[in-house]
């Protein structure tokens, strides 16, 4: 039996967070005077005021536990929830009266996946497009990871919710305690978020333009208050945002060793090294690509085939040039980018680099395995041996992962897109990366797409920011089994 009152206790503290974190754009609102704080205090309290009534209908009916079956539930149902509260502001607002666009927007926010239905940026109220930014970076490092910290005090045991929700198939752990860790991962976060925002206002951006850009850039998000997006700030503050960028994409355990000079650790993670050496080995070619199109210099190659590399590879879609004007080869390297997603642990999405990297080298330890078949000849990942369980886990969600994106994208084309938007749309809907090829290229907009489409879109952010298997169980007869 699923435990209920487990269930409606969390998803009623999550909608009082997401009333606490609307109301955080009053401030904004009111400041630039734009109109919009009577729909951000509104949505804050209708969030708030409804996650309030459902905590205290079943505050006194006993612990809440959360089994493994309740904490994926719970993730999925949670993330539906947070979106449903966090469209509020855009419909009250006005500016997004759509429902199916409304839901698409935060989905897509919540999500990470930065692909926009608003045409005109920036004529948007600051209170609406600060709320906009914030829904990325409560989603960046997942929303269930925060709460798992405050939890205990509730009653509401969390590990079965940080399994279900921490991206990527990694079993480091900074601390033994699930709170503690929690705690550590959000120490991280938000202190590289800061950071980055006094960086970026030092370096020319306003404050309000600063802590948007801080928040959607940690997040890997891609959401920008310009219409341009990144391509509208000049080469200091890019190269700012292109290092963070990379922060944002590594193993946030990895971050942590740093933070306390365990460098040994540190370079044992071959996940890191092989981040950093597609990276290069990427940037190398295609800014000689770039360069050798005769329209652009040796710096300017160089910087935008950097931002755009580490943009799609960490899944953040913020754009600083038209990758689709280049070639038709480099378009293609930029859409297999769409399908790589940075490190495991990160707020990356996408299909994460360690699950690459256990695919290949069990494949290349296949051919060992066929001269010499009597051998045991393991798969080891940082010096340790590769169970066969997680082996089967990665082949499976690949398999999945290309299932997913062959008959996405068949559908979206039985829905009237043209083949080659298809196939950018699922692409990068999939992977939480926000601009793809064809009509929704990185100069593109979402805002002409149907309702339908832009429905179905919003399920498969949703299945790609869970890593498929969370939302996928909750299909399966047997989850719903009493035995």
């Amino acid at each position: 039996m699923l435990n209920k009152i487990a269930i409606v206790r969390v998803l009623s503290v999550l909608l009082m967070i997401i009333g606490g974190a609307i109301w955080s754009g009053l401030p904004f609102s009111l400041y630039f005077g734009d109109g919009d704080h009577n729909a951000l205090l509104l949505s804050g309290l209708i969030s708030a005021g409804l996650g309030a009534a459902g905590f205290l209908s079943v505050r006194k009916l006993g612990r809440a536990q959360v089994r493994k079956r309740e904490g994926y539930l719970i993730v999925a149902a949670g993330w539906v929830v947070m979106v449903l509260a966090g469209m509020l502001p855009y419909l009250l607002s006005g500016v997004i009266p759509g429902l199916a666009d409304a839901f698409f927007e935060t989905m897509s926010g919540m999500t990470t996946t930065g692909a926009s239905v608003l045409t005109d940026i920036e004529i948007q109220p600051k209170g609406i497009l600060y709320w906009r930014s914030l829904t990325q970076w409560i989603g960046g490092m997942g929303i269930i990871v925060l709460t798992v910290a405050i939890f205990p005090l509730l009653g509401i045991g969390g590990i079965e919710l940080f399994v279900a929700e921490a991206p990527g198939p990694t079993s480091d752990k900074l601390h033994p305690r699930i709170s503690e860790t929690a705690k550590r991962l959000w120490l991280i976060y938000v202190g590289l978020t800061a950071l980055l925002c006094i960086i970026l206002w030092i370096e020319g951006m306003n404050f309000y333009e600063a802590v948007n850009h801080a928040l959607t850039t940690m997040a890997t998000g891609g959401f920008s208050t310009r219409n341009s997006s990144m391509a509208a700030f000049g080469p200091t503050i890019q190269y700012t945002v292109i290092f963070f960028m990379l922060l944002a994409g590594t193993n946030y355990t990895v971050l942590y060793l740093s933070l306390k000079r365990r460098w040994s650790e540190v370079w044992q993670s071959e996940e890191l090294k092989a981040y950093l050496t597609i990276i290069g080995l990427l940037v190398v070619g295609i800014t000689a690509g770039v360069h050798a199109t005769g329209k652009f210099p040796w710096e300017q190659s160089f910087r935008d085939s950097l931002f755009q590399i580490i943009s799609l590879i960490t899944t953040t879609g913020f754009v600083s040039a038209d990758y689709t004007q280049y070639s038709n080869a480099l378009t293609f390297v930029f859409f297999v980018l769409l399908f790589m997603g940075a490190c495991a642990g990160s707020t990356s999405g996408g299909i994460k680099l360690v699950r690459h990297l256990v695919f290949f080298k069990n494949s290349g330890l296949e051919f060992r395995r066929l001269l010499h078949p009597s051998a045991i000849v393991p798969l080891r990942m940082n010096g340790e041996v590769v169970r066969g369980r997680v082996i089967t886990h990665v082949y499976t969600f690949l398999l999945l992962y290309l299932f997913i994106f062959v008959i996405g994208t068949i559908v979206l084309s039985l829905l009237g897109l043209d083949f080659e938007t298809a196939l950018g749309a699922m692409a990068t809907s999939l992977g939480n990366v926000g601009p793809g090829i064809g009509d929704v290229g990185p100069v593109d907009n979402f805002a002409w797409l149907s309702s339908p489409i832009k429905l179905f879109l919003s399920f498969v952010m949703l299945l790609g920011r869970l890593e498929l298997f969370t939302i996928l169980v909750l299909f399966a007869p047997y989850f719903w089994r009493s035995n």
